[in-house]
């Protein structure tokens, strides 16, 4: 099971974050959770084929969630898919597809099975195939949100292979049986029991998507002994009670349900713009938890890296957010090869002048006052305070997340 993020930002998005979106790749089949915006090209360069994608799950109709649904799908027209697509949502959701499908007169080669959840409901398996279930719960947010839970169900426990050479079991029906839990009776009449020959069942795998909420019991129910748990932390702890108003949880609510929940492994997404450094929210997630990770967009996450690194690679380059850092490097090689640049002046051999400088009247010039420090900048040697948060402007007269 591989987690890819294709959209970490919240409601608006920014240079360097999409729309909510999150992929779970599982044997060759894509589970994708909410659609936001250009979802479907963040999977291109994720290195997954669209084609594969077996499910959507829509958490609840916050535009930014679903707003990329439509695209994806006129997209799997135009690749003549055949095999039938499930999209779970809130009830609606059957009607807002084929009324927009009609209105653009689409004529799709594929089926699509809705599967609709009303709002008064409590927990719902919306999904129960043979090798797994998905199961949805209401979540806390100013209006209808579902969170789902991927679980993987219990596996075959191995064969003791010389056991069975030992005692002539060769035939692959007899080791189909065995872990199947049947016993099988040999040519000789011999009968072996299944339990003397296969080992105890293996826990499946868990990934658990709690979308826009505050805290609620239904998330820990959600996240319960999870490998991974992605969980929205739209604010810091100083915003709470902005998070409070709209329905969003902070680090610290995150770090709780990891907690309660006893997750494997928590994972922050869906962060506001307001926040040029999303390490702020980590640190505080890391503070009450660990481990926590910070989303970050076509990175992959595996639950079994020893098999499954390598399987999902982006097509482009992962940037990481200290974009200043990255280029000066480049900057330094181009100025080593001899190119002249203004940032940088060739030092002089021998002692440094000490003398002082004069302007042409022979005067000598006034030193300049020394910069003064501010508290953030004193002990830093800087006057500048690090910048976590997006300065305001006069056109930020509005509540943006």
């Amino acid at each position: 099971m591989i987690i890819v993020p294709l959209g970490v930002a919240s409601a608006t998005p920014t240079a360097v974050r999409h729309l909510p979106s999150v992929a779970l790749w599982r044997e060759g089949d894509v589970h994708l959770f909410d659609c936001g915006e250009n979802a479907q090209m963040r999977m291109l360069q994720a290195g997954l084929k669209r084609s594969k994608i077996e499910n959507i799950f829509i958490s609840h109709f916050d535009m930014d969630h679903y707003s990329g649904l439509l695209g994806l799908i006129t997209t799997l027209q135009l690749q003549r898919r055949e095999k039938t697509l499930t999209i779970v949502g809130p009830k609606g959701i059957k009607e807002f597809v084929e009324w927009n499908v009609d209105f653009a007169k689409i004529d799709l080669n594929f089926k699509i099975e809705y599967v609709e959840v009303d709002e008064d409901f409590e927990s719902q398996r919306v999904i129960d195939n043979d090798d797994y279930y998905v199961e949805a719960r209401p979540l806390n947010h100013t209006s209808f949100c579902m969170g789902f839970r991927f679980q993987e169900k219990d596996k075959p426990g191995k064969v003791d292979a010389d056991k069975a050479h030992a005692l002539g079991i060769t035939d692959d029906e007899q080791f189909k049986a065995l872990k199947a839990g049947e016993d099988i009776k040999l040519e000789d009449g011999t009968l072996v029991k299944s339990y003397d020959i296969v080992g105890h069942p293996r826990p499946g795998d868990s990934f658990a998507y709690v979308s826009d909420t505050k805290y609620c019991p239904n998330s820990v129910k959600l996240a319960m002994n999870t490998n991974i748990l992605y969980h929205e932390t739209t604010f810091s702890d100083a915003l709470a009670d902005k998070a409070a108003e709209t329905g969003h949880s902070t680090s610290s609510d995150a770090a709780r349900v990891a907690n309660e929940a006893q997750t494997k492994l928590l994972v922050i997404g869906h962060f506001s713009a307001r926040y040029t450094n999303p390490f702020v929210l980590l640190r505080e997630a890391r503070a009450k938890f660990f481990p926590a990770w910070l989303a970050t967009e076509l990175r992959p996450i595996y639950t079994n890296p020893a098999q499954e690194k390598g399987i999902v690679k982006p097509k482009i380059q992962i940037k990481e957010m200290d974009e200043k850092q990255a280029m000066k490097p480049q900057k330094r090689k181009k100025f080593d090869k001899g190119g002249s640049s203004k940032r940088f002046r060739s030092r002089k051999s021998g002692p440094p002048d000490r003398r002082p400088r004069r302007d042409d009247s022979g005067e000598r010039r006034k030193k300049r006052p020394e910069r003064q420090s501010n508290d953030y900048g004193s002990n830093q040697g800087s006057s500048r305070p690090t910048k976590h948060i997006t300065p305001r402007t006069p056109f930020d007269d509005f509540d943006r997340f």
